[in-house]
């Protein structure tokens, strides 16, 4: 099996783990108290500049939300680059293994993002007292 065969097949094992695994685990068993986290720990102009959002972990969520969301748009745009690169290669060997290569970092780059997404989720669900926030 080749390096890149096995480092997708990881990532594919650990995308199912964090898909399908993960959120059925109890969520008292990952979080048993608060860690000193409150839901209304923002003070009332910061809720008024954000839109009335009074949960701190809320608000994080929101804005990592926000920026996961931008690199998926930017690694949708990184694999049309790749395939226009690998279509329009021709005859040029280097350049439709250049165009290969970008299609292979963007569909690892997507993983990751779409990883990263279920574990930030995940961990601020379990922030929380009472699993939802």
């Amino acid at each position: 099996m080749s390096k890149c065969l096995k480092s997708l097949a990881i990532m594919g094992s650990l995308l199912a783990l964090g898909l399908f695994v993960l959120p059925h685990l109890p969520v008292d068993a990952l979080a048993q108290g608060s860690f000193g986290v409150d839901r209304n720990i923002i003070p009332d102009e910061i809720s008024r500049a954000t839109g009335g959002e009074t949960s701190f972990i809320n608000l994080v969520r929101t804005i990592i939300n926000y920026f996961l969301g931008f690199l998926g748009i930017l690694a949708i745009a990184i694999v049309i680059y790749g395939g226009f690169m690998y279509v329009t290669a021709g005859v040029n060997e280097s350049g439709a293994e250049t165009g290969k290569k970008v299609l292979m970092y963007a569909a690892i780059g997507i993983v990751v993002i779409l990883l990263s997404f279920v574990l930030v989720n995940l961990l601020l669900n379990a922030a929380v007292p009472g699993g939802t926030a």
